[in-house]
């Protein structure tokens, strides 16, 4: 996997900070948190709580990508009545609870290829690459370990995947099917920050997808299951 030379290690201090994207200070945060967790459990324990609420009930959508910028706030994401978010608001909202609990969190970003449940939109963005593919990372027993919410039980089971589980011990970053295979390829890492890089995103998006360029990012011509 190549990685991205300009990627700057997320400031610790900043991992437990309320940022513009991981708005961890806001009140819909602390509620989401605070329904989602155990207020007995251990810090690894509620991380591995709110995981599973975020993964299995935010049904993953890669279509829903906001058109304006405070639409990327994790307490909007925390607020949508909708309930689904592609793989960056849903990575984004397990880092502002986990900073609301005091656990420090950061985002790491990442193309990559044989996403899952994204032919249709693949065709329409002219390439099998997912750009900014991103996930959550946490920091547990002086470790940090990766945590990948997007993609809930019901579409893994659906498309025969196993989900991803996570213990908050060992990384949640690649989904597997059948015998040990990788259904995920990283192919360039971008690397962590401790807010979205919105501007190098936005950027990255434009210059893989043309179509973003002139129209935005596509939307689902007809929605379905």
């Amino acid at each position: 996997m190549v990685t991205e030379p300009a990627a700057a290690e997320a400031d610790p201090e900043d991992c437990l900070r309320a940022s513009e994207f991981v708005d961890s200070d806001h009140p819909a945060i602390a509620e989401y948190a605070h329904t989602h967790s155990s207020s007995g459990a251990n810090p690894r324990e509620q991380v591995v709580e709110l995981y599973y609420a975020i993964r299995d009930q935010f049904r993953y959508s890669p279509w829903g990508v906001a058109s304006e910028r405070h639409g990327f706030r994790a307490s909007a994401v925390a607020l949508r009545t909708s309930a689904e978010g592609h793989c960056i608001d849903k990575a984004n909202l397990l880092a502002a609870c986990a900073r609301y609990l005091g656990v420090p969190s950061r985002l790491h970003f990442a193309n990559v290829r044989n996403h899952i449940g994204t032919a249709e939109l693949e065709k329409k963005l002219g390439s099998d690459l997912l750009v900014f593919h991103g996930y959550c990372e946490l920091h547990l027993d002086g470790a940090w370990v990766a945590a990948t919410p997007a993609f809930n039980r019901a579409l893994c089971e659906k498309l025969g995947v196993a989900p991803l589980e996570f213990d908050g011990r060992a990384d949640s970053i690649f989904q597997e099917y059948e015998a040990g295979k990788r259904f995920m390829e990283y192919v360039h890492d971008y690397g962590s920050y401790s807010d979205i890089p919105f501007e190098m995103m936005v950027g990255e998006w434009r210059r893989h997808y043309p179509e973003i360029a002139k129209n935005g990012w596509p939307r689902r011509s007809k929605q379905t299951g």
